[in-house]
């Protein structure tokens, strides 16, 4: 026996169904969306969760469980390479960063991320630093001031 000798498991193909032919295919016509309605229509399909404007089961059911998104801190988020804009020596406040339209809403906090590098000596004052940027802060002789 060789590859080329091998035959499929008898049973093993299927004829591929065909819809809306008539003689033999045993789907035509309505095709075997049965007749009229929203569901027998092309693109026509309701949400599987849609009860046909009865209160959805999702809705009558009580939620349980404490969701800690009300209380999430955001921040807003800066990285290193951003830096290179201000000039040697300056110290980089959350006030001057909104003021050059790095940063469009303070939200929370500012924090700075380690993308990038810095080729400047700065004095950055932010409310959080990731390690990856403390690492290039200290490297390119800048210091990190928290807030």
């Amino acid at each position: 026996m060789k590859l080329h000798e091998l035959e499929k498991n008898l049973g093993a193909t299927h004829r591929k169904k065909i819809v809306g032919r008539g003689r033999g295919s045993g789907l035509g016509k309505t095709s075997g969306r049965g007749e009229k309605g929203q569901k027998a229509r092309s693109g026509g399909s309701v949400n599987p969760v849609f009860e046909g404007g009865q209160l959805p089961l999702y809705r009558r059911l009580p939620k349980r469980g404490f969701s800690n998104h009300r209380f999430k801190v955001e921040y807003a988020v800066i990285n290193v390479a951003d830096l290179n804009a201000f000039d040697d020596g300056a110290v980089v406040t959350p006030a001057l960063l909104k003021e050059k339209g790095i940063v469009k809403k303070q939200l929370a906090g500012i924090k700075v991320l380690g993308e990038g590098t810095l080729e400047k000596k700065l004095t950055i004052q932010a409310h959080k630093f990731s390690k990856s940027a403390l690492d290039k802060i200290s490297k390119s002789g800048s210091k990190a001031e928290v807030i």
